[in-house]
């Protein structure tokens, strides 16, 4: 398990049990562990998710987004799922939470 710190401060896990299960839906962030940590601790922007989860979004190369979603508790966080988007317009109808 690894953690990274939120733009809340707060430690938000990665699993073994997610990572296994975000490479298995979306094969082509094998390999990218870090870099779906790093948008977590040093976002473009955080978004709001459906039901209360956030969304850190970074870009990757020209006009495609790295999007991991996470939640945070009162103590600590943890990602739920990660994937990539070339769909800005979705992102952009979301709730901007941060910056």
């Amino acid at each position: 398990m690894r953690s990274v710190p939120s733009q809340n401060n707060l430690p938000i896990r990665l699993t073994e049990e997610r990572w296994a299960h975000i490479i298995e839906e979306h094969g082509e962030l094998r390999g990218m562990q870090t870099m779906v940590l790093d948008a977590v601790a040093a976002p473009e922007r955080i978004l709001l998710g459906n039901a209360e989860e956030y969304l850190a979004v970074r870009e990757v190369e020209p006009g495609k987004w790295l999007v991991v979603v996470y939640r945070e508790g009162t103590e600590d966080g943890f990602i739920i799922t990660a994937f990539l988007t070339r769909k800005r317009r979705q992102l952009d109808r979301r709730i901007q939470r941060w910056p």
